[in-house]
C-alpha cells in the first residue's frame, strides 16, 4: 500500500505541474531531448485547462475511499513522515482517510517547491538561456524575484505555517495531542520548520552524484548535464577552500555527498527527540 501511495502521489504532482505548464505563455523550444520540449503555448492546448485539476482532485478523494475499503483488510496503518514526528492514521476512517490524502499530497507539493526554491536560490545568476533554469522560474512565478536568503528560509516557514494551519484537523482526528499552550503549538511548528531542509538531501545528494557521473563519463550535449554541473559547482562553493583534488580525481563532489549525509542523519536524530520535550 505505500508504494501504491508513493506512485499515486507522484502521479498527483504530475498533474500539478502539467496544470501550471498550460499558463506558461512563452514558447520554450527543446534542444535535444528534454522535459523542457513538452511544453507549449496555452492557446495551442486543445485539453481544458481545468481538466488536470480535476483529475488531481478526483484522485484525492478516490484513494481515500480505496484506503479505506482495503487500508484495514490488510492491517495497514497510513503514516505520514514529516522528519520530527509521524503522523498515524486509522485505515477505517473516512474522513481521516480524506485528511492523509490531502496532507500527503501538500507534503510532495512541498518537497517539489523546495527543490525549485533551492535551485533558484544557488543558480540566481544563471541566465535565461539555460532551458531548465528559465523552467523552474516559470514553475516559482513571482517567488523567483525573491531574494536569495529569502527563498533558502521559504521552505522552513512555509513547513510552520503548514503545521499552524492543520493542526486544528489533526487535534479534531486524535492524530495528536492537544497543545497545553500557544506557545508550544509554535515550537512544535518552529521544529517542523527546521526538518524541513531534510528535503533538499535527496535533490543535493542526486546533483552530486550526476555530476561525478557526468565528470568521467561523457552524455552528450544535452542541456539537462551542463544544469547539473553548474548547479553541482555552485553547491560545492562553500567548500571550494578544500584542496580535495588527488592527480585529476576532484573529491570535492564525495565530501560534499559526506557532509549532506551527516547533517541529516544528525537532523533526523535529535528534531524527534527535540519534538517529544515539547
Amino acid at each position: 500500500m505505500d508504494i501504491i501511495d508513493w506512485i499515486l502521489n507522484l502521479a498527483c504532482v504530475l498533474l500539478w505541474l502539467n496544470w501550471r505548464s498550460i499558463r506558461f505563455i512563452t514558447v520554450l523550444r527543446p534542444i535535444g531531448v528534454s522535459l523542457v520540449g513538452t511544453l507549449r503555448r496555452a492557446d495551442q492546448v486543445r485539453t481544458p485547462r481545468w481538466s488536470s485539476l480535476a483529475a488531481l482532485l478526483a484522485i484525492l478523494f478516490i484513494r481515500a475511499l480505496f484506503y479505506c475499503q482495503i487500508g484495514s483488510a490488510i492491517n495497514w496503518t497510513p503514516t505520514l513522515q514529516l522528519g520530527a514526528v509521524a503522523l498515524r492514521f486509522r485505515s477505517n476512517h473516512f474522513p481521516g482517510l480524506v485528511l492523509f490524502s490531502f496532507l500527503g499530497f501538500a507534503v510532495w507539493l512541498f518537497g517539489l517547491y523546495s527543490w525549485l526554491l533551492l535551485l533558484s536560490a544557488v543558480n540566481g545568476q544563471t541566465p535565461d538561456t539555460d532551458p531548465w533554469q528559465r523552467l523552474i522560474r516559470l514553475h516559482l512565478g513571482k517567488a523567483e524575484r525573491a531574494p536569495a536568503i529569502v527563498k533558502s528560509l521559504l521552505p522552513a516557514v512555509a513547513a510552520m505555517l503548514f503545521w499552524i494551519v492543520s493542526y486544528p484537523l489533526l487535534t479534531q482526528q486524535e492524530i495528536v495531542p492537544r497543545a497545553q499552550t500557544e506557545g508550544q503549538l509554535f515550537l512544535q511548528a518552529a521544529v517542523l520548520g527546521l526538518a524541513s531542509v531534510l528535503f533538499w538531501k535527496f535533490l543535493v545528494i542526486g546533483l552530486l552524484v550526476l555530476h561525478i557521473v557526468h565528470s568521467y563519463l561523457y552524455l552528450g550535449e544535452n542541456p539537462f548535464w551542463q544544469f547539473v554541473s553548474t548547479t553541482a559547482k555552485h553547491l560545492l562553493r562553500p567548500l571550494s577552500l578544500l584542496r580535495l583534488r588527488v592527480g585529476k580525481v576532484d573529491l570535492l563532489p564525495l565530501a560534499g555527498i559526506a557532509i549532506v549525509m551527516m547533517l541529516a542523519e544528525l537532523i533526523q536524530n535529535w528534531l524527534p527527540r527535540i519534538y517529544q520535550y515539547l
